[in-house]
């Protein structure tokens, strides 16, 4: 890195801290554009649980049972979250107590990702420096640092796992390799802990714990065993497992669940190569045979044992061992088929091949000339590369979520092809040949030995005489320096005819290079146009609060948080709020409520319940929310001003959900044509459903046409009139975007229902006494 000295090394060390302030300063926008707020929907819950740490405490937190989700079941927070992210942020705040920062716990909540960018580009640059060069390093981090698929998940104010995770995982990378190029056990130590930092933070570290033993097996099978394979990674498996197992969430998952079994077959095979060499080294060749064939027949014996513990394992579990994410990965069929509650998240579904030229742009065509690159030559560290590319690839085409992992691997295949190019044009340039080298070469001899003028005609030969030992000692000298050089040239003449083959091997025309330089600039700045737009406009809105741009300028919505504070404000504390899983981080943490489901989605049959009352007509689900205690309900609509992400486009999930538990919800009721229809084709099933109700009551009224035409579907409504018999309106907000209702009181309808009883028999008793006076008059 200092090979330019004191100066190099400090314009390396200014290229590496720009780098980190283009990664943070990218993510600004949101802040700047908009404000400093907590962005999309499971970082507000992130948000909470930090501002209870900060308060309560590590061990509170620890034992925090949180009794406003999940009603009435509510959540042990310890046990159930990944607190990487939680404790990173609140000790950035602790420090920044310590020394006297007033930040508030929101401030270090909404930066946290753009600082830990900046520190993932850093560990990128680590990276790819221990696998091509100091070159590539610093191309791939300044890439990381702009790259939008990167940008998505950590923009200021998304506060979510990733935030941290991705700098875990790259760090965790480049400590395997650092070990793996060493063999020192301090770096194999240091990535045991970068490993449980990573288990602390985010539930992809399953991917760190599978891909690295597929490497390590690679390298058993293609002969490229060594110690420091084994230094790289037996820590890591007996150590890294033991400090997963501490995080509460993952527990004794880390050594029960099919997930790690691959870390762990790879263990005992890569144990018994070591032992096989160990033996080869230390026995003459025929004691070996004996000692391999004992060798192979014991651990033929344990494999077996240890393949039919597994296999029991594994078959007492309905899903084999695997989580539903896992098996989804495994197989992109599986969640449709089985969980639709994982298949309806809409960052599970696969991505279009738009979204990887938005996501990774120029990588995806640099990516191959990358691959190309590090089979140059071809080392333990580049072919770990090779597989973190093609396993990210795979997984990234299966859920868009993961192309967040692709991330960073693209970034550093890309640096290596890019720095590559880099290297050979200005290399082609630089080594271009002026004139023969022979001609060049033969000049420089001559100007080197023509001999100096003589100052005779000016001395007097009494000088002469007088100077003659001082000038006999300055041709010795001259001499003497003379032979150092033709010496030096010689070496250096020796040292350039090795060298020239190399580099005539790569050397191109002056002319293309030149071209072929222009053309990477224009690419480069095209890159970095498409991440600063990405960056601006695509990713820096706050899902939260959303805008449009007509002729009359930009129009701001502002519509959930208009929601969540009449909730706080016009609600009893103890109200139960029910909505669709989507909305109950934000309802917690914004309207301070609490909340019948929410993001975290570990029971099905709660949400199924939720999704059945809103497939179900309005006394029916009635009846369901009185079950559990709610109060209020709303809806989030968008047939007014073309918000596609609103609860009837979500609808379609919450019928198959329900319809998963609960038999009687069939999707076929709801369909016309194979569609879902909101128009007079409805079906009646979907035109009595609560949530068409809950959604279009008044619209006719309110739509600028008074014909009711939903912008979002681009058709008008089937059902315009009707009232609710069992719900009642209390707030809708200015665009309405959100419609709160309230559950009509019991004892209204029972009194109703004696009121009428009891006028009913005045009318009897007063028919019976006209009889009876008619009778006596009689």
């Amino acid at each position: 890195m200092a090979e330019g000295g004191p100066l190099g090394l400090l314009v390396f060390a200014t290229i590496l801290a720009l780098i980190g302030v283009l990664a943070f300063s990218i993510r600004l926008f949101s802040v700047i554009k908009y404000e400093s707020i907590i962005h999309e929907f499971d970082p507000y819950f992130n948000y909470r649980v930090t501002q209870y740490l900060t308060k309560a405490g590590i061990y509170e937190f620890w034992n925090w049972f949180d009794d406003r989700t999940w009603y009435p079941l509510g959540r042990v927070i310890g046990g159930t979250v990944y607190p990487g992210l939680t404790l990173t942020a609140g000790s950035m705040w602790w420090l920044a107590q310590k020394i006297n920062i007033p930040l508030s716990v929101e401030t270090v909540c909404v930066f946290t990702a753009p600082i830990f960018s900046a520190f993932a580009s850093w560990a990128t640059f680590l990276l790819t420096k221990e696998v091509k060069g100091t070159g590539a390093g610093l191309t791939a981090a300044a890439l990381l640092a702009m790259v939008p698929s990167y940008i998505s998940r950590s923009v200021a104010g998304s506060y979510d796992n990733e935030a941290v995770a991705i700098f875990a995982l790259v760090f965790t990378f480049y400590l395997y390799v650092k070990t793996l190029n060493t063999g020192s056990l301090f770096y194999a130590t240091l990535n045991s802990l970068a490993y449980f930092y990573m288990v602390c933070s985010w539930g992809g570290y399953t991917f760190i714990i599978n891909l690295i033993p597929i490497h390590v097996l690679m390298c058993l099978i293609t002969g490229r065993y060594s110690a420091r394979l084994y230094i790289a990674y037996a820590p890591l498996v007996v150590l890294g497992t033991l400090l997963a197992a501490l995080v509460p969430v993952v527990g004794f998952n880390a050594v029960m669940t099919s997930e790690h079994f691959a870390s762990f077959l790879v263990f005992v095979i890569l144990n018994v190569v070591a032992l096989a060499h160990y033996i080869r080294r230390t026995l003459d060749e025929k004691t070996y045979r004996l000692a391999f064939t004992l060798v192979v027949t014991a651990g033929t014996m344990g494999a077996v044992v240890l393949v039919g513990i597994l296999i029991a394992l594994v078959a007492a579990s309905p899903t084999k061992g695997w989580s539903g994410r896992s098996l989804s990965l495994l197989d992109p069929t599986y969640a449709s088929k089985y969980i639709p509650i994982i298949a309806s998240v809409s960052e599970h579904q696969p991505p279009t091949w738009p979204s990887y030229f938005m996501d990774i742009n120029i990588l995806a065509f640099l990516a191959p000339a990358g691959i190309i690159a590090c089979f140059r030559p071809l080392t333990d560290s580049s072919t770990f590369i090779i597989l973190y590319l093609v396993t990210s690839v795979y997984f990234s085409g299966v859920m868009v979520r993961l192309m967040l992992v692709l991330a960073p691997a693209a970034c550093i295949v890309g640096g290596i092809a890019l720095s590559a190019a880099f290297e050979t044009l200005t290399r082609s340039i630089k080594y271009a040949p002026a004139a023969p080298p022979a001609l060049l070469l033969s000049t420089q001899k001559e100007e080197t030995s023509s001999p100096s003028a003589t100052p005779g005609s000016l001395a007097t030969s009494i000088l002469k005489e007088k100077s003659k030992e001082v000038n006999s000692e300055k041709v010795k000298e001259k001499v003497a320096k003379r032979k150092q050089r033709k010496e030096k040239d010689a070496l250096e003449k020796t040292v350039a005819d090795k060298q020239v083959p190399e580099d005539k091997l790569a050397l191109l025309p002056v002319e293309a290079s030149a071209v072929g330089l222009v053309l990477l600039i224009l690419l480069a700045s095209f890159y970095v146009v498409h991440c600063v737009w990405a960056a601006a406009e695509a990713y820096s809105a706050p899902s939260i609060v959303l805008t449009s741009r007509t002729e009359d300028g930009v129009h701001v919505f502002d519509d959930f948080r208009e929601a969540y504070g009449w909730l706080n404000h016009n609600t009893d504390e103890n109200d139960k709020v029910a909505s669709w899983w989507d909305y109950g981080y934000q309802t917690t943490a914004m309207a301070n409520r609490t909340v019948i489901v929410d993001n975290n989605t570990w029971n099905n049959t709660h949400i199924a319940t939720v999704g059945m009352a809103m497939s179900s007509p309005e006394k029916a689900a009635w009846d369901i929310y009185r079950s559990l205690d709610v109060k209020y309900v709303f809806v989030v609509f968008g047939g007014l001003v073309g918000y596609p992400s609103d609860d009837i486009n979500k609808f379609l999930w919450m019928v198959r959900i329900g319809g998963g538990v609960f038999p009687h919800i069939k999707e076929p009721d709801y369909l016309r044509d194979g569609n879902y229809r909101i128009d007079d084709q409805a079906t009646p099933t979907m035109l009595n459903s609560l949530m068409y109700k809950l959604s279009y009551y008044r619209f006719a009224e309110a739509s600028m046409d008074g014909k009711g035409f939903d912008r979002v579907r681009r058709t008008e409504i089937g059902r315009k009139q009707f009232k609710l018999t069992h719900f009642e309106e209390v707030f809708t907000t200015h665009h309405w975007m959100v419609r709160i209702y309230k559950l009509k009181e019991q004892k209204n309808r029972v009194r109703g229902k004696i009121k009428r009883k009891t006028k009913a028999d005045k009318s009897k008793s007063s028919s019976a006494t006209k009889r009876n006076a008619l009778k006596g008059r009689s």
